[in-house]
């Protein structure tokens, strides 16, 4: 199992990103922005959180046009697993492989905080180690969290399954109160069609380890693993 990790100018959740992918059995190496080409043995890349390029703009608005991104979008076009995680969610639906747009939190603050989501899909290859209606606690920090989309984009994302992950509390209530940044239905992760890439809002690669206080995040680092495991025996 091998791991690109996308460094973008501002990036500085790349190395956390790298630490969890190899704790989860995995290889993990940095492919810059700049690069014009995605290695060949690459199974899944992350689209890490930061700032990329001082989120002038928008966020995610000037990573979308990197040279290594038009390869992410043939990359995932093709099957290849993606993840974008925070600033990589934003970056992903600026480069049009997810629908919607990250709009600033509705408290117009900076969040930085643990928060529980619910897990709502366990078919795609991030969450086939997860149970249905699974409690994770994920830190989130940012600014920019609040997933909006047309109200046929929104139906068709709850219609076909999609919504991977939604706020909720300690006990998978999913309300008001629980939602953080003011995302529509309380999203917090969704996927594209073929189910091959997720967006995702809480930074799983932040509790990885039990050092940290919590690795709930690691359940999502090893689905991926396992999945690859399956669709690659040996």
């Amino acid at each position: 199992m091998n791991y690109g990790i996308v460094v973008f100018p501002g990036s500085n959740c790349d190395h956390d990103a790298l630490t969890a992918a190899q704790r989860s059995g995995g290889n993990a190496r940095y492919l810059f922005h700049k690069e014009t080409s995605i290695p060949s043995d690459i199974d899944c890349i992350i689209l890490p959180g930061g700032f990329s390029f001082g989120d002038y703009l928008r966020c995610g608005a000037i990573a979308r046009f990197s040279p290594l991104m038009r390869e992410v979008v043939t990359f995932a076009n093709k099957g290849g697993l993606v993840i974008g995680i925070c600033n990589g969610f934003q970056i992903l639906t600026e480069s049009g492989l997810l629908p919607g747009v990250l709009l600033r939190n509705t408290s117009l603050s900076f969040i930085c905080r643990d928060v529980y989501i619910r897990t709502d899909n366990t078919q795609s290859p991030f969450t086939s180690s997860l149970q249905q209606g699974q409690v994770l606690r994920i830190p989130i920090a940012h600014g920019e969290g609040n997933y909006f989309a047309e109200p046929e984009t929104i139906r068709r994302l709850e219609d076909e399954g999609r919504v991977a992950f939604r706020y909720c509390t300690a006990g998978g209530d999913s309300n008001d109160e629980a939602n953080p940044n003011g995302s529509i239905n309380n999203i917090a992760g969704i996927l594209n069609e073929r189910g091959n890439v997720l967006g995702m809002m809480p930074h799983p690669e932040r509790y990885a380890d039990k050092a940290l206080g919590c690795d709930d995040g690691m359940a999502i680092f090893q689905s991926i693993a396992n999945a690859m495991r399956i669709a690659m025996p040996l």
